[in-house]
């Protein structure tokens, strides 16, 4: 099947509501338009939890209008970092997002992140549930009376992401008996965890490099592959670990407009953003990519 019939299907899939997780739960306010230009980005920090045990720092970034937030809600994506990272070094596209209409929340993880007091890259398994307490902690927020982000947050449309440590975190976020809030997610680098992609089908978009050395790009097909929902493959010709996240890097703009309108389709209903995916994502010798349907 050619890859305009493949994301028809997808699309198809999506939009009438046969992925569990894409469908709206009763009372779920009807998506807000699509924005047509670019906001200018706002950022703040707080901490979830801040006299536990995990004590989560957070960084969030979110569209604004003049000094203020914009105005209406706002889809959010949680983002998670790699092993040895923070959220401020994925500000290149973390920002983008934000600017592009969607608030990103993107938390330090406590053992994982550099600088760690107490390093272990065996903590990522406990990351998907940190990733499901910042989600209560936005639903709280969006409800805290004189908090700037309150009634701006639409935490029924949430999407999840991350690179590297964060994109096997992002996998283990969709296991079962997880919130319909969660409605689709972006793995970069990453890969499946026990017990990731067990739950309602949800759309899901890898992404990954072909000559990766620290997380081989057969580990990433290798979970596409799992998957249940409708999901999408873009590849990077000839390159790591993530260099094409960084801006002015090969494959940057792709992976840029690729993700984009990925989160665009799946947390606005935009059919037009889904269309455009596989146009995104070409640049002959430089990406490629592919999707299945639903199975």
């Amino acid at each position: 099947m050619g890859t305009k019939r493949l994301v028809a299907v997808l699309m198809t899939t999506l939009l009438a509501g046969c992925a569990p997780a894409g469908a709206a739960a009763p009372g779920t306010p009807p998506a807000r338009p699509v924005p047509v230009a670019a906001y200018a980005v706002g950022v703040r920090t707080f901490t979830v939890d801040p006299t536990s045990a995990r004590p989560l720092p957070v960084t969030v970034w979110y569209p604004t209008e003049g000094d203020a937030v914009a105005a209406g809600r706002f889809p959010v994506v949680v983002y998670s970092h790699g092993l040895h990272s923070l959220p401020e070094l994925h500000a290149g596209l973390t920002a983008r997002w934000a600017a592009a209409g969607f608030v990103v929340a993107a938390p330090a993880y406590p053992h994982t992140r550099r600088g760690a007091a107490r390093f272990s890259r065996a903590d990522v398994r406990h990351q998907p549930a940190d990733g499901w307490r910042l989600i209560r902690h936005l639903v709280r927020l969006d409800t805290r009376a004189g908090d700037p982000l309150a009634g701006h947050l639409d935490v029924t449309r949430v999407a999840a992401a991350g690179h590297s440590a964060g994109g096997f975190t992002t996998a283990g976020m969709f296991a079962s008996g997880r919130s319909g809030r969660l409605r689709a997610g972006i793995v970069i680098a990453g890969g499946g965890t026990a017990g990731s992609f067990a739950g309602p089908a949800a759309p899901l978009l890898f992404v990954h490099g072909t000559a990766d050395k620290i997380v081989p790009v057969t580990v990433g097909r290798a979970a596409y592959h799992r998957t249940a929902g409708p999901t999408a493959f873009l590849s990077l010709l000839g390159q790591g670990h993530g260099e094409y996240l960084t801006p002015g890097r090969p494959g940057f703009d792709q992976v840029l407009a690729t993700t984009t309108d990925f989160l665009r389709w799946t947390l606005y209903g935009d059919p037009a953003a889904g269309r455009r995916l596989p146009g995104d994502a070409r640049r002959p010798g430089v990406t490629a990519f592919e999707t299945h349907p639903a199975r």
